[in-house]
């Protein structure tokens, strides 16, 4: 069996995530069959199920790689370059988030895997808003837990509305976010 290199292998489980990401946007977890999988990846089931065990397996790696890449963000550029991702962000990718969002509305024990992901990461964001918090720039009148939820309401807005084709006003929405987060 010819040996691959790691650049080849990590390029080619990129290509079915990408691929992977068109079709649950397009068709959701349940629509995305292997068939429509295989036509949006252009590999075989058996190419795209080398790299991941199952659909279920394909789209949590997904998933789990889209809100790492989010929470990065988050820590390299703060809540508005988030806003800013989001205005930016293609499509397909706001479409994997919502389907994403509405299976944790519905499933509890995926709602319990997914909290438990990648809590270093979460512990990364908490602590860059109380080292904000801490400096002056957000209010402290409101627990730290408060803020983190309004956040992420406001983000899922903006996904909702990428999602169905609604214009984002990103400095509009920025504007009234700092205004509710300024010291009172």
């Amino acid at each position: 069996m010819p040996k691959v290199s790691q650049q080849y292998l990590d390029t080619r489980k990129q290509e079915i995530l990408d691929g992977a990401r068109r079709a649950f946007s397009r068709w959701g977890y349940e629509g995305a069959t292997v068939a429509r999988l295989e036509e949006e990846i252009g590999l075989s089931r058996g190419a795209i199920f080398s790299y991941f065990p199952s659909k279920w397996e394909l789209f949590f790696a997904l998933a789990t790689a889209d809100q790492q890449r989010v929470g990065e963000l988050w820590l390299e550029l703060g809540f508005e370059g988030v806003v800013r991702h989001f205005g930016e962000e293609d499509p397909d990718w706001i479409g994997a988030y919502l389907e994403v969002m509405r299976l944790l509305r519905t499933d509890p024990a995926l709602r319990a895997q997914w909290q438990a992901r990648n809590p270093e990461l979460h512990q990364q964001i908490v602590a860059e808003l109380d080292r904000q918090r801490a400096d002056g720039p957000q209010r402290s009148d409101v627990p730290l837990e408060s803020v983190g939820m309004s956040l992420g309401v406001v983000l899922d807005g903006l996904a909702v509305h990428r999602g169905a084709g609604v214009p984002i006003d990103v400095e509009g929405t920025l504007e009234f976010v700092r205004a509710a987060l300024a010291p009172k």
